[in-house]
């Protein structure tokens, strides 16, 4: 796709969104059942994915990690987004690489120290990126990929999570 291709085909989308501003907010789901064995299948867009314990936890490594997911969530939607971005302001990168990288404490996991956070405390996002850029284009690029990364922005400035349980 080419920068006008994506123009003409995000013209009118835009359009309804500014004559129409309810029309923007979608709701995005996902669904998991719980499996044999400490695991949970979650059907994506392609194909099905079983998650499991991370072998740190006691899991057998044969089964995607949550957190492992997390990650390549975060580098496909950094990749789209920057691919997107280059694509629009017509920046001449030829190809580029996304590397998410985070930090686990499974100490806090597995409660031996109530201390100890759960959860990531540190994630890296990195860029290889080959093109004939100046630094203000990849500034540019980096800037505005930032910004418009939905799970970059989502992980950044984490959104409150409400909790509804239901018992049968």
């Amino acid at each position: 796709m080419d920068a006008q291709q994506l123009k003409t085909t995000q013209a009118p989308i835009k359009e309804r969104y500014r004559s129409e501003p309810e029309a923007a907010v979608i709701t995005l789901s996902a669904e998991g059942k719980v499996g044999e064995g400490v695991t949970c299948s979650v059907q994506t867009g392609r194909a099905l994915v079983e998650a499991g314990l991370h072998p740190a936890t006691g899991g057998s490594g044969l089964h995607a990690c949550s957190g492992d997911m997390l990650l390549e969530a975060l580098v496909a939607c950094a990749g789209v987004t920057l691919n997107a971005v280059a694509t629009a302001l017509e920046l001449p990168v030829d190809d580029a690489t996304v590397r998410a990288e985070g930090d686990l404490d499974f100490k806090g996991t597995l409660g031996v120290d109530r201390e100890a956070p759960v959860g990531f405390r540190d994630i890296r996002l990195a860029f290889d990126i080959k093109g004939d850029l100046d630094a203000e284009q990849t500034a540019t690029l980096i800037k505005l990929t930032e910004r418009y990364c939905v799970v970059y922005q989502t992980l950044k400035a984490s959104p409150p999570i409400a909790l509804d349980v239901n018992v049968a």
